[in-house]
């Protein structure tokens, strides 16, 4: 499983480096604080798997981590290799 920490992912957006960002958390924890990326909840990311590419880089986040993993998890099973997950999530982030 590869992690990326905030600083990591801050890092690589001022660099440009090509990357998928997406938000597994439903709908309403994203309009209420989000880092960005496209919102695909945990239980819709299995059926919106024609909209996320699998030949790029892909940074799953939510709030703490957890579904993040789970959503990684369920990415590789389908053959997705270039996951990273936001360790620790955005929870810290949205308590700012």
């Amino acid at each position: 499983m590869n992690n990326i920490s905030r600083a990591d992912l801050e890092q690589w957006r001022a660099e440009g480096r090509p990357f998928v960002l997406i938000d597994v958390r439903e709908p309403f924890e994203h309009e209420a604080f989000n880092i960005g990326g496209t919102n695909i909840p945990l239980a819709a990311l299995v059926n919106s798997m024609g909209d996320i590419p699998a030949d790029r880089v892909i940074v799953l986040y939510c709030a703490k981590g957890i579904r993040s993993v789970i959503g990684m998890q369920k990415l590789a099973a389908r053959g997705y290799t270039q996951l990273y997950h936001l360790s620790g999530g955005i929870y810290p982030l949205s308590r700012s």
